[in-house]
């Protein structure tokens, strides 16, 4: 899933990348916000089809959305995989001959989405109970979910199951953490460890110095950071966004029922980071892609959301059987959102560069 594994390149990259595209000025007139939810459904129907970028089956349970979607309104759904940037920069590229009519994208990238024109506004009949930092001011982008940096551990190589930054640091093991250059769950797990060690979003020293460290002790897996790799044990812990950790942890026990592994949020401190969804400003479908992003943050949306290990960003009533397969709340009790975005997104424009000179570089 290249979602997972190369979810974002840093926000300097993306905007380099799109400085190159064409595309020019949106030529949207649609207002889906002057819409009634009714007249979206039915407008959506003649759509009759939502071609979706970045939002797969297998991530944080979209394919039950997408089967509701299909068997409640009759539009079908295919979606094509790919990173934030690489989704903003096909909706600009694309421009009036669009292909794509949504997109999920990195909690950072919305607001870069906004600002290049690739977005259309639409708020849904739920945005009163959405929260104000997970949305823009009318519409443009609002997250839909949202999880936090976890370890997985493989308790079939991990003697002493780790707690803790610090436990890990103490191990034997080999330690993945993915590739710091491209992916943005990779950058999340640098930035949880320079919050456990002091740091902060302008801070990532202790982070690099903490993964140092592992790398000086030839404890840093560098090969191919994938689903099938942590599951042949290959590595002794991953770090994961929960949903994916925990998602992963089911699936292992469901392949191979002698499988033995357990997730948890570090005791110091983690951090937390949402997705948001961003409709086509050049779709050929803004109805169905309108009547998506309503049902995604509607309560039947949530839960699915939720089944899939996400946190819903709206506060909806959970099923048992679901809060029964999540992390215990009190684990996430030091973790936080971005605190101080401006500043995260300058550190993340050197960070791939810096994991090379002063983590890489050190690796035995």
């Amino acid at each position: 899933m290249k979602k997972l594994f190369k979810t974002a390149a840093v926000i300097g990259l993306c905007l380099s990348t799109l400085a190159g595209c064409g595309g020019g000025e949106t030529t949207a007139t649609v207002d889906l916000n002057a819409l009634s939810v009714d007249e979206i459904i039915e407008k959506a129907k003649e759509d009759g089809k939502i071609e979706s970028v970045g939002m797969p089956d297998t991530w944080a349970n979209w394919v039950e959305t997408w089967e509701e979607i299909e068997e409640l309104y009759g539009v079908a759904h295919q979606d094509t995989d790919m990173s934030s940037a690489e989704e903003i920069a096909l909706f600009k590229t694309e421009g009036e001959d669009a292909t794509k009519d949504i997109g999920d994208v990195g909690q950072a990238f919305g607001p870069v989405a906004e600002e290049e024109g690739v977005t259309l506004k639409y708020k849904t009949s739920y945005w009163d109970s959405i929260p104000d930092w997970a949305k823009d001011d009318d519409g443009d982008w609002i997250i839909g979910y949202y999880g936090t940096m976890t370890v997985l551990v493989n308790n079939k190589i991990v003697k002493e199951t780790p707690k803790s930054f610090e436990d890990i640091l103490n191990g034997d093991y080999m330690v993945a953490v993915g590739d710091v250059q491209a992916a943005t769950q990779a950058q999340f797990a640098v930035l949880a460890a320079a919050i456990a060690y002091g740091g902060d979003e302008s801070n990532i020293d202790p982070g690099l110095e903490y993964f140092r460290k592992i790398a000086e002790q030839g404890r840093l897996d560098l090969g191919e950071f994938t689903q099938a790799r942590i599951e042949k044990g290959e590595v002794g812990v991953a770090f994961l966004w929960d949903y994916n950790a925990l998602g992963y942890r089911d699936q292992f026990v469901e392949n191979n029922p002698d499988a033995d592994f357990s997730v948890f949020v570090p005791e110091e401190a983690s951090i937390q980071s949402g997705y948001c969804t961003i409709i086509n400003s050049y779709t050929k479908r803004p109805y169905a892609a309108a009547l998506a992003r309503e049902y995604i943050l509607s309560d039947e949306g949530q839960i699915n959301l939720a089944k899939g290990y996400a946190k819903p960003v709206r506060d909806v009533e959970l099923p048992e059987e679901v809060k029964a397969k999540m992390i215990p709340d009190e684990q996430y009790a030091n973790a936080r959102m971005v605190e101080d975005q401006a500043a995260w997104d300058e550190t993340a424009k050197t960070l791939g560069t810096r994991w090379q000179e002063e983590v890489i570089a050190y690796a035995k």
